[in-house]
């Protein structure tokens, strides 16, 4: 029997909002309480994710669905997504070991989103209630007053409010 894939918590906000550094934070706080975290990143921008003539680049280009590198003590994976891009979806097929996945960007995507928003970046929020926001991040007082808000170095707060939400 399969089991269920681990939570997704989708983090959304503009350029240069924070969002990189509050994920990595809050990746030890989760580890520090024992669990297994894995992240996602989604990228605007191309990204080379094989080197070109190397035996895995090679094995993709001849067709292989999925291309595992091996090392010592890590792993590369290159796969088709099969246009199935969504957080959820990926920690299904790729992430089963993990306890909880962060996720980065994918602000289209379905999925609990918490929203880093500094005043220095001078913008709106990206997603609302409807587009699954559950918490923000943020230094700017009286944003979706429904909702929890954090500070952005409050990492113990939001930890365990993640982890009560899901439980």
């Amino acid at each position: 029997m399969k089991s269920a894939p681990p939570p997704v918590f989708i983090f959304v906000g503009h350029s240069n909002a924070g969002k990189t550094t509050l994920v990595e934070q809050l990746i030890p706080e989760f580890i520090r309480r024992g669990r297994r975290v894995a992240t996602i990143k989604h990228a605007h921008h191309a990204v080379q994710l094989d080197t070109e003539g190397k035996d895995s680049w090679r094995y993709k280009q001849a067709g292989a669905a999925l291309s595992m590198l091996v090392t010592a003590d890590a792993l590369q994976l290159v796969a088709d997504t099969g246009g199935k891009r969504e957080p959820a979806r990926l920690a299904e097929r790729f992430l089963g070991e993990a306890d909880l996945v962060l996720a980065e960007g994918f602000s289209h995507a379905a999925g609990p989103k918490i929203e880093v928003l500094r005043r220095e970046t001078g913008k709106p929020p990206r997603c609302g209630i409807e587009d699954g926001l559950i918490a923000i991040v943020t230094d700017c007082a009286g944003l979706y007053p429904a909702l929890p808000h954090f500070a952005l170095d409050d990492i113990g707060a939001l930890a365990d409010f993640l982890l009560r939400w899901h439980d």
